[in-house]
């Protein structure tokens, strides 16, 4: 029987939502029962979606504040259970929305989540660095955001945002991303690995079965913008992301030497082989500011790595495709930026006003304002007759 109390308690669980899908548990079929006694005690049911599910407390603990709000209420049993296998095969449903399995939402015609892949010609050029805290800028600006490690050999993104030892839930064969105190989503292969410590040793087909999988197998929901940290070079994993996502847009990681330019203009050509528009360069490690003359209130700049390597590999491509290829940023060296990665607290968040956080956070204003461009994308029109 239902009551204006009952009502209130309903309405107030609609507001809670599940902390790995992002939606109300009430539209999941997770709130399996709910009873208001004459004293106003609330006894409720809450079914989780796996036994075990990693976030349970969260749940218990958003579920009591949101319940204990209601005026009228006087105490509140909370239990948690567990999905039967049917349940679960409804939230998956409800989750997939229908579409055919190894379906990739991001390739659709009608999706408006930006995709940016961040490329490298090498490694250690801090791309991963990169690729973190763009996320977190673009996610501190109101966007919802996902990001994947495509960095199958080298991931290091999990351990960098501070879920190194979290592991995704499982609905079925339907993955949920690990969320992360930044409120920023993301999925690694060495989040999918029996053992941290497991070295992966794929070839070609399996690498891309890998990025597909982390594609189209999890659960993004709706998002903003999806970044991902692809490894360095023009191998399998950049061919496969062309044919599997061509309306991805490439951000290409740079250092100022010769010999890091020379190459990151390799991973801008490969992205426009496959049809992909690279949309900036980042110029990493680009100066250290000298640290006695900021005691004197003067700029100078100690180039250890050199000089004009984003500018190069941007004009070079530039001409090379015909379009405007800009240098995003020069974000120098700052221990603080090395320590946030390490502590898995990105600097952006750990010490915003730092140098670096500032030209990371310079480039996420710049790609979130920009609008999501028509290429590649099918609009959708059927001609009525034949001429």
């Amino acid at each position: 029987m239902s009551t204006p109390l009952l009502d209130q308690v309903r309405s107030a669980l609609a507001t809670v939502n599940d902390p790995e899908i992002k939606r109300p548990i009430t539209d999941l079929g997770m709130v399996d029962s709910v009873e208001v006694d004459e004293s106003g005690a609330v006894r409720l049911t809450v079914l989780l979606t796996v036994a075990g599910c990693p976030l349970k407390d969260t749940i218990d603990r958003d579920v009591n504040a949101a319940v204990r709000t209601v005026p009228g209420v006087t105490d509140v049993d909370l239990t948690l259970g567990v999905m039967s296998a049917e349940q679960r095969a409804g939230l998956k449903e409800i989750l997939s929305d229908g579409r055919a399995q190894r379906e990739i939402p991001f390739a659709q015609p009608g999706s408006l989540t930006k995709v940016y892949a961040i490329a490298s010609g090498k490694g250690g050029v801090g791309k991963s660095s990169v690729t973190v805290n763009l996320a977190i800028a673009l996610a501190q600006q109101g966007l919802k955001v996902g990001v994947v490690d495509a960095d199958i050999y080298g991931h290091s993104v999990p351990a960098m945002l501070g879920v190194a030892d979290q592991r995704p839930t499982q609905v079925d064969d339907l993955i949920m991303p690990v969320p992360t105190p930044s409120g920023v989503s993301v999925i690694s292969i060495g989040m999918l690995k029996p053992r941290r410590d497991q070295v992966v040793a794929w070839r070609g087909p399996m690498l891309d079965r890998a990025l597909v999988q982390m594609l189209a197998d999890v659960y993004w929901g709706d998002l903003d913008a999806l970044l991902l940290d692809l490894p360095p070079g023009t191998g399998d994993i950049a061919i496969s992301l062309g044919q599997h996502l061509p309306g991805a847009e490439v951000v290409v990681v740079t250092t100022p030497q010769e010999a890091a330019a020379e190459v990151a203009e390799r991973a801008g050509t490969m992205a426009s082989m496959m049809h992909q528009r690279v949309v900036g360069v980042v110029e990493n490690m680009s100066f250290l500011p000298c640290p006695h003359c900021a005691e004197t209130g003067t700029e100078h700049r100690l180039e250890i790595f050199g000089s004009g390597g984003g500018a190069r590999v941007a004009e070079t491509l530039s001409a090379r495709f015909g379009y405007d290829v800009p240098v995003l940023a020069q974000i120098p060296l700052d221990v603080s930026l090395r320590e946030g990665g390490d502590a898995g607290k990105p600097i952006v968040e750990a010490d915003p006003t730092a140098p670096a956080a500032v030209a990371l956070s310079a480039i996420a204003t710049r790609l979130a304002g920009r609008g999501r461009g028509l290429a590649g994308m099918q609009l959708g029109l059927t001609p009525s007759n034949k001429f």
